[in-house]
């Protein structure tokens, strides 16, 4: 067998090992008895031991040297740079450093839910002091003497900086604010109102899974604290979450997951278990995720085909028409949650925890003055204080988990969900008909066909950039904010 042939079959059993290590940490947040969380965490340190080494195998580099990129098709060249990236970003990390990261990040998540649930920051402070410590040291092993916050980032989205994400954030900040400011003067839709049955809310919850084309049989739909996707190829599972009070809560965080597993389940099945074989970063999984929910989910004709199902559902709530719905639907409302903000606020959660985790990992920010930083720059933003942690630094498991540079490419998901939503609509113009009847299918085949199937086949803005016929930009998304949230309040 040639070079090329070891190095994939090696690098098959790294990924399907990876897998496996995922499913753990799924069922750590879904099914996992409580009391198991220090055995876990053993189990999630030994797995990274194995990862780690199999990452850093010297054969692996000599592999790597032995073969030709020129002799190679476009996909062996593409499986060549990530088993490339992968091992020069591993070899990097001493293997003890990775192996407490991973054991100390399974316990922390455990004691970041306790005290959420608790409303007790300090209670979380001294392991969360340790995660940063630990991602500091990795990060400034990854930088090699540069940006420790860019190494961070680079995890996520290749070859994606803070300045440049500074600098989008900066310009996308003023039309944000004075939108949201128009809007917030404006005369506001009328709330959802009414206590709908959580049992309910799951089984519509399905009927929207396979309408935006979950496949089942390859997926599951479980409860957790925090809506997530894991997984991929044949296996791809996601989690949502219910509120008597608040079914969009459930309905369009699971269209938003939706939109990972979609992407996941769509990739050519030829790349399956390789290093191509998964969507190719984070801001473009999000960019699924976040067209699914808002683009399309939360569209005036798809919002009237919910109307029609939660009326099936749950009677009379107290909204006469598939209009007015839709204005509900896109309400923009104070609040302090990022998984329930509206588009417009939305980035501004973002922008948020992207300026203070980028503090945390440059040593700016201490851990023990967090959660007053959350609170003054929460209340600067928004104009109203932070009520409880649980609505503030409490809110979200990334850190908990150590996953520092990942806030950011959400809203770098909107954006790229921005650029391919204005390719789509001039791609299938008669794409709300089919919408209005709960037809979600050009829009998600386009977006396979375009994008999805691809996986890690093209570098994140290339494959945006092949699917949109556009460099990737924030103007179609504020654009597309500006004429949707004026014409909702009447601006």
């Amino acid at each position: 067998m040639s070079a090329f042939d070891n190095l994939m079959g090696f690098a098959r059993d790294t990924v399907a090992l990876g897998q496996v290590a995922g499913r753990l940490g799924w069922d750590q947040e879904t099914m996992m008895p409580r009391g198991a969380a220090d055995q876990r965490a053993e189990e999630m340190a030994a797995m990274e031991k194995i990862l780690h080494t199999r990452k850093t195998d010297p054969q692996v580099g000599q592999w790597l040297a032995a073969i030709d990129a020129g002799e190679l098709d476009p996909v062996g060249q593409a499986q060549l740079r990530e088993i490339r990236r992968s091992y020069d970003r591993a070899s990097k990390v001493p293997a003890d450093l990775a192996v407490e990261i991973a054991k100390v990040t399974s316990k922390a998540q455990g004691q970041w839910a306790q005290a959420r649930a608790d409303e007790d920051v300090p209670a979380f402070l001294p392991v969360l002091e340790q995660v940063v410590a630990l991602k500091r040291q990795e990060g400034q092993a990854l930088a090699d003497g540069g940006d420790v916050y860019d190494a961070m980032i680079d995890d996520y989205e290749p070859n994606m900086t803070a300045a440049e994400l500074a600098a989008m954030f900066g310009a996308m900040r003023p039309r944000l604010v004075a939108l949201r400011e128009a809007v917030l003067a404006a005369e506001a839709p009328q709330r959802l109102k009414g206590h709908f049955d959580p049992a309910k809310q799951m089984r519509l919850t399905e009927k929207l899974a396979l309408a935006f084309g979950y496949d089942l049989h390859h997926g599951r739909i479980d409860k957790a604290v925090h809506p997530f996707s894991s997984g991929s190829g044949h296996d791809v599972r996601i989690t949502t979450r219910t509120s008597e009070l608040d079914p969009f809560n459930c309905f369009y965080s699971t269209i938003h997951e939706v939109g990972h597993a979609c992407y996941e389940q769509n990739v050519d099945d030829a790349y399956l278990l390789t290093p191509i074989g998964g969507g190719v970063s984070m801001g473009v999984h999000e960019s699924q995720s976040r067209i699914y929910e808002n683009q399309l989910g939360r569209s005036a004709p798809f919002s009237g085909w919910v109307y029609g199902q939660m009326r099936e559902a749950f009677g009379d709530f107290g909204i006469d028409s598939p209009e007015e719905f839709y204005c509900t639907v896109n309400r923009v409302n104070d609040g302090y949650i990022r998984t329930e903000a509206d588009e417009v606020q939305y980035n501004l959660h973002v922008m948020l925890r992207f300026d203070l985790e980028r503090a945390l990992m440059q040593g700016d920010l201490a851990v023990k003055d967090l959660e007053a930083a959350w609170n003054d720059r929460f209340h600067a933003d928004f104009g109203y204080a932070v009520d409880k942690p649980s609505n503030g630094c409490l809110q979200d498991v990334h850190w908990s988990v150590g996953l520092f540079g990942y806030f950011p490419t959400y809203s770098l998901g909107n954006v790229y969900a921005g650029c391919l939503n204005k390719a789509l609509r001039q791609a299938v113009p008669d794409l709300d008909a089919q919408l209005a009847g709960g037809d979600t299918s050009a829009a998600t085949g386009w977006l396979k066909e375009n994008l999805q199937r691809h996986g890690g086949l093209y570098a994140p803005r290339d494959v945006v950039r092949r699917a949109s016929g556009m460099d990737p930009s924030a103007e179609p998304l504020l654009d597309y904010l500006e004429e949707k949230f004026k014409g909702i309040y009447g601006l």
